[in-house]
């Protein structure tokens, strides 16, 4: 592979210069998320085709998004972060265009199946970088790069909504699209993997032996798919939060009803929309960093039982406008953490070798909770309300809290016993042993 030298000599090769582009590549996607759901309402309205069929769209993009992240993930170990970025960018850009003139639902879930390709490469590209460049510090480089995904929509909530109303949200997806692919493109012309030499004055600071498990070795491995099951339960709640958010304030009855907190007054969704958006992307490097300093599991703990406490108010609440903004500021605030403790956890465990395709293979575990969010709008219709779908993802949090704290943990602790010395006979097929 011949990245090195251009690694070693331009300016930008640097940690903290790569970790901020790729943070804004993050922020430029995140609307594709984060965003759609301002649009549900306005395409039904127009095409008449029920939010559970348009819903199936944002499962398609996330599906999409994440089951090809582990490919995506390989191509970045091989060949350096630079022309998965960029094609993403391009691929992005084409998918909210095509959105513009949707006019029929194979079309809508064509446009989806593209942007979740072009997501999920930008996504696992940047996520996977920042975990090679800061071995000492991943809880801390995830999670600044996973809040530009989580906060990066934050700043346009606003004009995203005024814009869907003043010039229909046509127009909306294809400038906003065009606008985010460029960027993205551009950034991801100055991505570098780091050198060789990164991992090398790794050493002195670490001074512990490291697995880097292999992929075929980490999906033999047990911890994987404990984890694996708890992103699913911890996902599937708060995807279903960011696809229907909109629907819900609908049928609570306060979708435009002005709220006012910290000096502002909005309608109830937009404030919602915007405090979450805000909130989502602090709680990344925010729970990073205390994992970084009392674990992975611990940290999981606290915060998978904040979410599980957020939706059960959230659903007794709710109705009250004031409630409505601050408790799902709450649900996103314990929720958006799953995207820096995971990754950061699983390079922990099998090392920065493969990290990019590794966190990739964990990643997949949001687009198979994003099958479970269409069921959220029919198990609303046929219960007529929203209270057992919350009662479920409030469930699924509080168990992925406990087996954070009683399994996740003690088998984690086995696994770093059995790889403290690298002589020992490795498990799961073996794998390399490095001083990292």
């Amino acid at each position: 592979m011949g990245v090195n030298h251009q690694e070693r000599t331009s300016r930008l090769a640097s940690p903290w210069v790569q970790l901020v582009f790729g943070v804004i590549c993050m922020a430029m996607i995140a609307n594709m998320q984060y965003g759609w759901t301002l649009f549900v309402n306005p395409i039904n309205e127009k095409y008449q085709w029920g939010r559970a069929a348009i819903q199936v769209a944002f499962t398609i993009f996330v599906v999409t998004e994440t089951w090809l992240v582990p490919v995506e993930g390989y191509l970045v170990d091989k060949y350096g972060p630079r022309p998965v970025v960029v094609g993403g960018g391009l691929l992005c850009a084409v998918a909210w265009a095509l959105n513009s003139v949707a006019s029929s639902l194979p079309l809508l879930y064509l446009a989806a199946a593209i942007g979740g390709v072009g997501a999920g490469a930008v996504y696992g590209t940047c996520v996977g970088n920042a975990l090679k460049w800061f071995p000492n510090r991943r809880g801390l480089a995830a999670g600044i790069t996973a809040a530009g995904f989580g906060a990066g929509s934050a700043a346009t909530v606003v004009p995203i909504a005024h814009m869907i109303k003043s010039s229909g949200y046509e127009q909306t997806f294809l400038w906003f699209g065009l606008g985010q692919g460029l960027v993205v493109f551009l950034l991801g012309l100055a991505l570098f993997a780091p050198p060789a030499s990164l991992l090398e004055s790794a050493k002195s600071t670490l001074k512990r032996v490291v697995y880097n498990a292999s992929p075929r070795q980490v999906i033999s491995s047990p911890i994987f798919w404990v984890m694996y099951l708890m992103f699913v339960m911890m996902a599937a709640g708060g995807l279903m939060a960011t696809a229907q958010l909109g629907p819900i304030a609908k049928d609570f009855g306060l979708q435009d009803t002005p709220v006012s907190l910290l000096g502002l007054t909005l309608p109830a969704l937009t404030f919602a929309l915007t405090i979450d958006r805000v909130l989502n992307g602090l709680t990344r490097p925010f729970f990073g960093w205390i994992s970084d300093r009392i674990g992975r599991e611990n940290t999981m703990f606290i915060a998978f039982a904040t979410e599980a406490v957020g939706i059960l108010l959230l659903s007794k609440y709710g109705h009250s406008p004031v409630a409505f903004v601050v408790l799902t500021g709450i649900v996103f605030f314990a929720w958006g953490e799953i995207y820096s403790l995971f990754p950061a956890t699983c390079g922990d465990t099998y090392g920065p070798k493969f990290a990019a395709t590794n966190a990739g293979l964990l990643y997949t575990a949001k687009g198979t909770a994003a099958l479970l969010v269409p069921f959220s709008s029919v198990i609303t219709a046929a219960t007529g309300s929203w209270h057992a779908v919350f009662m479920l993802a409030s469930g699924m949090a509080a168990l992925s809290a406990l087996l954070a704290l009683f399994v996740l943990k003690p088998m984690r602790s086995a696994h770093r016993q059995r790889h403290a010395n690298p002589s020992v006979d490795l498990p799961y097929g073996g794998g390399t042993m490095v001083n990292d």
